[in-house]
């Protein structure tokens, strides 16, 4: 008698409660991939390649993460033929100095391509 007033106590808590049933788990946002593949020696060496051009950062307020399409009016830097040689991927690419980074970005839709830490970690 006792399994049956739970059984039928537990039936109705479920029939109370559908909405709690039916919950589901809040969605991991899923950080965006770079559109290229640069090894850690690319990344150094475009790191230091364009440090020694000595580019001013922009002055631009904009804070750049991948997959982001910049505004138009943000002066775009081509990407120097050393870089162009050495990592032949990019060389197509443009590219801007933050105060902390270098964006690489996609020349066909203006979008972030890769992000590079001016300070090697």
């Amino acid at each position: 008698m006792t399994k049956l007033l739970v059984g039928i106590a537990v039936a109705a808590l479920w029939f109370v409660t559908p909405g709690a049933q039916a919950q589901t788990p809040p969605q991991q946002e899923v950080a965006p991939t770079p559109s290229v593949k640069l090894t850690l020696e690319q990344r150094h060496v475009i790191r230091e390649l364009i440090k020694d051009l000595k580019v001013e950062p922009s002055k631009t307020a904009v804070r750049p993460s991948l997959g982001d399409a910049l505004p138009q009016d943000v002066t775009l830097q081509p990407m120097p033929p050393d870089v162009g040689r050495k990592v032949p991927q990019i060389k197509a690419h443009r590219f801007l100095v933050t105060a902390d980074e270098i964006v690489i970005v996609d020349p066909k839709d203006n979008t972030v391509a890769e992000l590079i830490e001016l300070k090697a970690n």
